[in-house]
């Protein structure tokens, strides 16, 4: 069997694809991929030794804008190179992670009429995965709460792919990456790929108070590491990669954007974390709500990213790893799986047909 994925435009979009990799080809699924031209999956998922198709496409606003029009027209420009590209191919499924970039793909499957199975990853249904949904035979859920958004027949409540390898972290091999000086606990900061600039600055602002007592490991995001402000204990990295599951591991608690993959990861890991939600000014809001759902639950303290400074952040940090075993139980007591086995039974079930 042939399986084509598709998903672009953050790692958030292209890591739960990459998780499914492992079992997909225990499954016996010829695997390809198809995302932006020069889109950052490109080369995530060569790196991951997949063939790569490469096509068109407009990012989707909620705004007018007159860039809609132009873009319109790239996604009508993806959607006739995907449809080549399936052609070729001869998929005998697609699986969208979403993004942007998947519209024009799945377009091109409902027209060569190959069947798709999205995966919605956040409590609310992104725009991309909206206009989706009706060409879909299947949408897999992380919440309860986003099935209620989606036709009752074709919502699945599947959970959040993982990535073996961060189940399986060594805190012994993240400790070394880092090279920290002592055995003071750890604090892990990661602001997602593409780095926050509010955090950053926070972190360090709260550095020198923070030090005193901790370790820190911080993942700023591409072209954001500053070699001015290494110091004993404080190491500053772009992205993770390969070594992710080992920070995690060497890490006592994490602070953290409020992405779904990022909370999957954290669940299932059982690691006390600070939730700093991308706010309205600059996201749908998508975030906020991952993050009020993980606070609920008791699961995750939630700093409001417009109320965030260097001292808050201190604080909070030093108030969550005293409360971290209160967190680290109720996340192991919700009894979070990771969903690999199910998204792909359900794969394979569409497949067959």
């Amino acid at each position: 069997m042939r399986i084509m994925l598709t998903g672009g435009g953050t790692a958030g979009h292209v890591m739960p694809n990459i998780a499914l990799l492992p079992a997909l080809r225990a499954a016996g699924f010829d695997i390809s991929y198809m995302g932006g031209i020069s889109g950052m999956e490109k080369e995530i998922v060569q790196a991951a030794g997949l063939p790569y198709y490469g096509i068109s496409s407009g990012k989707l606003r909620r705004y007018l804008s007159a860039k809609n029009i132009t873009d319109a027209l790239r996604v009508v420009r993806g959607v006739g190179q995907a449809r080549r590209a399936i052609r070729h191919i001869k998929p005998d499924i697609v699986f969208s992670k979403g993004g942007f970039v998947a519209v024009p793909v799945v377009l091109a499957a409902r027209l060569a009429k190959v069947p798709v199975v999205i995966h919605e990853s956040d409590i609310t249904v992104g725009l991309a995965n909206k206009l989706c949904i009706p060409h879909a035979a299947y949408v897999c859920c992380v919440f309860p709460e986003t099935m209620r958004q989606i036709p009752k027949a074709k919502a699945i409540l599947a959970g959040a792919p993982i990535r073996q390898e961060i189940l399986e972290g060594s805190r012994i091999k993240g400790l070394a990456i880092c090279n920290f000086p002592d055995e003071k606990p750890v604090i892990m900061v990661m602001g997602g790929s593409q780095g926050s600039v509010t955090i950053n600055n926070c972190v360090g602002g709260a550095l020198d108070g923070l030090l005193a007592d901790f370790n820190m490991v911080h993942l700023c995001g591409a072209g954001n590491v500053d070699k001015a402000a290494s110091r004993p204990g404080y190491v500053q990295m772009e992205y993770a990669g390969a070594d992710m599951g080992h920070l995690y591991a060497a890490a006592d608690i994490v602070v953290s954007r409020a992405g779904a993959n990022s909370l999957g990861e954290l669940l299932a890991l059982a690691k006390p974390n600070i939730l700093i939600p991308l706010s309205l000014k600059a996201s749908r809001g998508d975030q906020i709500l991952n993050a009020q759902s993980f606070a609920r639950q008791g699961f995750s303290v939630v700093i409001d990213e417009d109320g965030l400074d260097s001292g808050i952040l201190a604080q909070t940090v030093r108030e969550t790893f005293n409360n971290r075993g209160k967190y680290a139980a109720a996340m192991k007591k919700s009894g979070a799986q990771n969903g690999i086995d199910g998204i792909v039974a359900i794969i394979k079930k569409v497949a067959k047909k």
